[in-house]
């Protein structure tokens, strides 16, 4: 186990916006960056990182907290697997005290998953580079390919031996589970037999964004009409190659340098044009491209440029992934290689610079290309030429926004000889049937809400009015938090018993009241945080902001940076630009503390009158009913002292 000596050092080098960054694309916002939330699917940024709190927080999804809860959460990495990437990216030296029996109980199936496949590309990677076989098939294709040894190793390209069960024999003798084999696909079952998926065939390591590996594609270099050329692993929990790009892990950085995203069809591809000094480049995982690996580049670009086979099967995957990247709002070009070339064949016969000027050069937005292309194809046929009108104004109908939308019309109207009008009344027939269709869609499938489903009765929502007792403990735990190091200035008298100012710390106001007062919180993470900051308070020590965005108990974690981030900052410079001061809270703290006070005590009052009420409604004993009648009096009278307060205070 790590020792806290160690975590804390982790913690204290670790820097959110680098963390986060390697991920998400941010940009500067006021004293905060903004960027597309990971977590959730969104075209407005609303996820927010605090370099100052050392904080993340999503204002659309609501998830948040530390640099080690986003990686747990991203890259679903285990608490320790979190630190020891932190550690391992800040140079910290990892100390560690032995493992519980229950600690090793508590791994779970993705991480075993995990590191049976960092064993297998680790075994695979071995075998090429070291097994006489491995060298002579495997090492030698990637050679004669132009790979250097340096690229061999950076991408971790191995082979699996022609043999029936070596990989898997070997996988079992190092403890990992059979069931665990078959999961990943690295070894499949036919009745008794146990074997090699990937026997006698070349590895490519597929990697999620942090560099663990999820899976392998596999090609197979003896020429057997029997056999797929290339074939991948199957899903698993830990393997889903609609949400994961080949090669992401290596371009994620480029990618946000340049802003723009190579897709290409292959992983030779990516690896060839990498060597080329083109390293933003990606591939779909054996897939058709889906909306899912669009919305991964979208965190770091919204510029895509498809690089396809001059075939008619690239110019057809073409045309399905333009329409596929316009509808997620995001800009795309296409570059088509000469016939008989792809951008691996291409990359080896040239030169890097050479492959680079042929991309910048014949890279076309989309309207042009496929445009130039369909007009090949109808020639001088009306009939021909009006399908294709109609086809090109439903790709441009699926851009979102208005203005790309139009300069979109526009152009295209140049190259077909059409009149602008006639383009934009199709294209907005197109997009009102499409929005009618959807709407349509929408209504058939939502759930009649006031219809109970067995197992699934109607639940009160936990809305959080404004007016609940938990709102106010919320309220009250973040002036706590956010202030409560400050001092606010109170009337009192002094030993002669005149009249003086005196300055009290808000914790020590707040902490003593509400002890004073016998109250207690009913949400667990603010009981969780105020007697924190009680024990802290009354053994003199300061907690720091970080203390409890650092947290083992999420339910605290989380509701830490909830009270303590927000989704609205001004700029640095506003204020000197637009010669206006802008009143804070802690301008006006000592009222503010008043009223969250006042405004909390109201509502636990009322609650405790309901609540003797109904005890009172019940009651038979006369001695009883008369102790509830007397509660209820001192109740309403206090309740009635602070609602006077409170008025006070708000109306000063």
């Amino acid at each position: 186990m790590i020792t806290q000596d160690t975590v804390a050092k982790v913690f204290d080098a670790a820097r959110i916006d680098e963390v986060v960054g390697e991920f998400v694309k941010l940009k500067r916002s006021g004293t905060n960056l903004i960027g597309l939330c990971p977590f959730h699917d969104e075209k407005t940024p609303s996820f927010s990182v605090s370099p100052a709190k050392g904080i993340y927080k999503c204002f659309g999804c609501g998830k948040g907290g530390n640099s080690v809860n986003f990686l747990m959460e991203h890259e679903h990495y285990t608490y320790p697997e979190a630190l020891r990437y932190l550690a391992e990216k800040y140079n910290i030296d990892i100390n560690e005290s032995e493992l519980t029996e229950e600690d090793k109980k508590v791994q779970s199936e993705k991480d075993a998953l995990f590191l049976l496949t960092s064993f297998a590309q680790k075994y695979f990677h071995e075998a090429l580079l070291e097994s006489e076989e491995g060298k002579a098939v495997g090492l030698t294709y990637f050679k004669e390919r132009g790979y250097s040894k340096e690229t061999i190793i950076n991408f971790g390209l191995g082979y699996c031996p022609d043999n029936w069960d070596e990989f898997s024999r070997n996988a079992l003798k190092n403890g990992y589970k059979k069931d665990h084999l078959l999961k990943t696909s690295l070894s499949k079952e036919r009745g008794h037999d146990f074997y090699d998926t990937f026997r006698g065939r070349i590895i490519f390591p597929i990697h999620n964004l942090s560099g663990r590996i999820l899976g392998f594609g596999a090609r197979i270099l003896k020429s057997d009409p029997k056999k797929p050329k290339y074939i991948n692993s199957a899903e698993s929990e830990i393997y889903n190659k609609s949400k994961i790009l080949y090669g992401i892990f290596f371009a994620k950085s480029s990618i946000v340098s340049s802003d723009n995203c190579y897709i290409t069809e292959g992983y030779t591809d990516v690896i060839s044009l990498y060597q080329a000094g083109i390293e933003n480049v990606v591939a779909s995982s054996g897939t058709s491209l889906t909306v899912d690996q669009i919305k991964l580049i979208r965190r770091y670009t919204n510029n895509i440029t498809l690089l396809f086979d001059g075939d008619p099967a690239g110019v057809k995957a073409a045309f399905r992934s333009i329409d596929l990247i316009l509808k997620e709002g995001l800009n795309v070009k296409i570059v088509l290689f000469p016939n008989g070339e792809d951008p691996d064949s291409y990359s080896s016969n040239n030169r890097p610079t050479e492959v680079k000027k042929f991309i910048d050069d014949n890279s076309d937005d989309f309207i042009s290309f496929k445009t130039n292309l369909l007009l090949k194809e109808t020639g001088n046929d009306p009939v021909k030429k009006a399908g294709l009108i109609k086809e090109i104004a439903s790709t441009i109908s699926l851009v979102p926004d208005n203005i790309a939308r139009t300069l979109y019309i526009q152009k295209c109207s140049k190259l077909m000889g059409i009149d602008e009008k006639w383009l934009f009344a199709e294209i907005n027939k197109i997009r009102r049937q499409k929005f009618y269709e959807e709407r349509s869609k929408q209504k058939r499938e939502e759930p009649d809400i006031t219809t109970e489903y067995p197992g699934n009765e109607k639940k009160d929502i936990d809305l959080q009015p404004t007016g609940s007792v938990e709102f106010k403990e919320k309220e009250l735990i973040r002036i706590m938090l956010a202030y409560g190091d400050k001092e606010i200035f109170l009337d009192a008298v002094n030993e002669d018993n005149k009249p003086v100012v005196v300055p009290y710390n808000v914790l020590k106001v707040l902490i003593e009241d509400i002890e004073n007062e016998g109250f207690d919180f009913e949400n667990p993470a603010c009981k969780k945080i105020f007697k924190e900051l009680r024990n802290a308070h009354y053994d003199q020590n300061q907690l720091p902001e970080q203390y409890f965005f650092n947290y083992q108990d999420e339910g605290v974690r989380l509701l830490a940076v909830e009270l303590l981030t927000t989704p609205y900052s001004l700029s640095e410079n506003w204020e000197n630009k637009h010669k206006i001061t802008v009143a804070t809270e802690e301008d006006n703290l000592k009222k503010i503390v008043f009223e969250v006070l006042y405004d909390y005590k109201l509502q636990k009052l009322d609650k405790m009158i309901k609540d003797n009420q109904e005890k009172l409604r019940l009651e038979e004993d006369n001695e009883s009913i008369m102790g509830y009648i007397k509660i209820d009096k001192d109740l309403k009278e206090k309740r009635g002292y602070f609602a006077k307060e409170l008025s006070r205070v708000v109306l000063r």
